[in-house]
């Protein structure tokens, strides 16, 4: 994709996440879209085919980002030489929720929300089989891997809502600290 075709996407997605913000998801029109965005109505269907499809990207783009095997130096953080540990890897994690945090709230807010948590959870399995069950010796050998998956993974779920409820009070590091302190026993 060259610049200017990026320029364009990002100019759409920022404008959904600002109409997510401040609207239901079924009242944004793809009309307010291209208006906010400042684009044409060909321009958006150049680059999706409806908003579902534009709510699957902006998230799916979004964790390809988050759960990049390779993590930069960003502004508000740096774990491009982190060891691939679950503390790290969690901690980016969070650092890129909060970061993301209006994005974040309409995504979860919105009637698709399903859609954002299912995507959300599958990455979040994958996170979990590569970076905690292959590197760690479980004590409770007995427990299905799917379910300990599905549970860890429900579990941080469930703790972003949390802490988003909570307006984010503590930091990615705190927050990491709590979550290992309360899956660590599994293992």
């Amino acid at each position: 994709m060259d610049r200017r075709q990026q320029k364009t996407r990002d100019a759409i997605f920022e404008a959904f996440s600002s109409l997510l913000y401040s609207k239901r998801y079924t009242t944004i029109t793809v009309q307010e879209i291209i208006d906010k965005a400042n684009v044409g109505r060909s321009t958006f269907y150049s680059h999706f085919e409806t908003k579902d499809e534009l709510l699957k990207v902006m998230c799916t783009d979004l964790f390809e980002h988050v759960f990049s095997d390779n993590p930069g130096s960003e502004n508000t953080h740096d774990f491009s030489l982190a060891d691939g540990n679950p503390d790290s890897i969690i901690t980016h994690l969070l650092y890129h929720l909060r970061d993301n945090n209006k994005n974040i709230i309409g995504l979860l807010t919105c009637e698709s929300s399903d859609m954002f948590l299912r995507l959300f959870k599958q990455y979040l399995d994958e996170l979990i089989v590569t970076h905690m069950l292959d590197n760690l010796d479980r004590k409770n050998t007995y427990i299905p891997d799917d379910f300990l998956i599905n549970h860890i993974s429900g579990s941080f779920v469930e703790m972003v809502h949390w802490w988003i409820k909570n307006k984010m009070q503590q930091s990615p590091e705190e927050l990491t600290k709590y979550f290992l302190a309360v899956i660590n026993p599994i293992f």
